[in-house]
C-alpha cells in the first residue's frame, strides 16, 4: 500500500512538474512572441531557400545533361576520307583532331556554364580527352587531374587511366607508373585491375623492360584463369624476347 502511495505521489509530482514546465514555456512564448515568430520565419526562409537551391541545381543538371549528350554526339561523329565530299544530312569529319576540336569546345562550354553539376564532371573528363587528341597536353593534364579527385570513383579512375596515357606521351614515366599502380591497388568497375596491369606491361615493353612486362603478364594469367584477358596476356608473352 505504501509502495502504491509513493508511486502515486511520484506521478503527481511528475504531472505538476510537467504542467509547471508548460506554464513557464507558455509564459516565455507570450513574453517573447515577436522573437519566436521571427525565429519561425527564419527557419521557414531557410527551408524554402534550400528547396529553391535544390530545384535550381536539379534544373541546371538537366540542362547540362542535354548539352552533354549533344557534345558526345559530336565526339562520336564518324570520320570520312579527305577525298570524300561532306554529306549535308550525315555529319562527318576528315580527321580525329578536327572532330576533337569541335567536341572540346562543347564539353568546355558545359564546364563553364554548369560547373557544379554531375554532367560537368563528365564533360571535364571528355574535355581532357579531346585536349590530348588535339595535342594540348597541358590542358589535358589540368582537366584530367581535376576529374581524378572527384567523388565518383569510377569517373576518377577513368581520368587517372587517361592521365597516365598523357604522361606516357610526354615521357613522364614515373607519374604514369604511379597512376597505373594506384588503379591496380584500388580497381573500379570502370577500370579493372587487369586492364591497368595490361597497360603497365605494355608500358614496360615499350621501354624495353622485358622482365617487368613478363612478370606482370604472368600475374594477369594467374589471377584471371580461363579468361579473355588471360588469353591476351598469353599472346603478348609470346611476343616478348
Amino acid at each position: 500500500m505504501r509502495a502504491e502511495t509513493r508511486h502515486r505521489l511520484k506521478e503527481d509530482q511528475f504531472s505538476k512538474a510537467t504542467l509547471s514546465f508548460y506554464d513557464s514555456a507558455s509564459e516565455w512564448v507570450a513574453a517573447h512572441q515577436k522573437q519566436v515568430i521571427a525565429a519561425l520565419v527564419a527557419v521557414l526562409v531557410i527551408v524554402v531557400a534550400a528547396a529553391g537551391i535544390w530545384y535550381y541545381f536539379q534544373q541546371q543538371d538537366e540542362k547540362a545533361s542535354v548539352e552533354f549528350g549533344q557534345a558526345l554526339r559530336t565526339y562520336e561523329t564518324p570520320l570520312r576520307p579527305a577525298s570524300m565530299p561532306a554529306q549535308p544530312d550525315f555529319p562527318s569529319y576528315t580527321s580525329a583532331k578536327e572532330r576533337a576540336g569541335d567536341a572540346h569546345k562543347k564539353f568546355q562550354a558545359i564546364v563553364d556554364k554548369y560547373p557544379h553539376t554531375h554532367a560537368a564532371d563528365f564533360a571535364r573528363y571528355f574535355a581532357g580527352l579531346t585536349a590530348a587528341q588535339m595535342g594540348d597536353n597541358t590542358t589535358a593534364e589540368r582537366e584530367l587531374k581535376d576529374v581524378s579527385s572527384v567523388h565518383n570513383k569510377d569517373l576518377a579512375s577513368l581520368a587517372k587511366f587517361a592521365l597516365a596515357a598523357v604522361y606516357r606521351s610526354t615521357n613522364r614515366d614515373k607519374e604514369a607508373i604511379d597512376l597505373y599502380k594506384q588503379i591496380i591497388d584500388k580497381p573500379t568497375a570502370s577500370v579493372s585491375k587487369a586492364t591497368a596491369q595490361m597497360e603497365l606491361a605494355d608500358f614496360y615493353q615499350d621501354k624495353q623492360q622485358t622482365a617487368e612486362a613478363k612478370r606482370i603478364l604472368e600475374q594477369v594469367q594467374k589471377e584471371n584463369p580461363n579468361s579473355e584477358i588471360a588469353s591476351l596476356a598469353s599472346q603478348k608473352l609470346g611476343t616478348l624476347k
